[in-house]
């Protein structure tokens, strides 16, 4: 999803998301929810803020790993990716553009000068309901290809 505001992108991409999960889908059932729900997101050229467009994603229970139901929704897509290798730093609470930019400001803080991920693309998985106040979630840094 695309909104004018982070918030509202990850807000309507988990809305469409959880209708696929509940019963839009080819075999009409509730799919269960998997942990954790993980939103793509992309820093602007200038680095202060982040893009609208945001991917978010979930791990289908492994019942139906080998046959994903096909969405309903054309705008949800299944897609297999290949293994990731990522740096995470836990944090706690809401997760707005504001909270989201400065996790990444802190992460990179500690990790000071590095080639060994990539720059611009990060992950937010969330492993608890949106609200929960204090809700776990992770800042991913993916890193570089070996």
């Amino acid at each position: 999803m695309g909104e004018p505001m982070y918030e509202q992108s990850i807000s309507l991409s988990f809305m469409k998301l959880m209708r696929y999960i509940c019963k839009e889908n080819s075999v009409g059932c509730h799919l269960g929810m998997t942990v954790p729900v993980l939103n793509e997101i992309h820093l602007t050229k200038e680095g202060t803020e982040l893009e609208r467009e945001v991917l978010t994603a979930y791990y289908l229970p492994g019942a139906y790993q080998q046959n994903p139901p096909v969405p309903v929704d054309p705008e949800i897509h299944i897609t297999e990716r290949a293994p990731l290798r990522v740096i995470t730093r836990v944090f706690y609470g809401m997760t707005t553009e504001e909270t989201i930019l400065r996790e990444i400001s802190l992460f990179w803080e500690l990790l000071g000068s590095t080639e060994a991920v990539l720059r611009g693309t990060y992950i937010v998985a969330s492993y608890e309901n949106p609200s929960v106040p204090q809700r776990r979630n992770e800042i991913w840094f993916i890193c570089q290809p070996e």
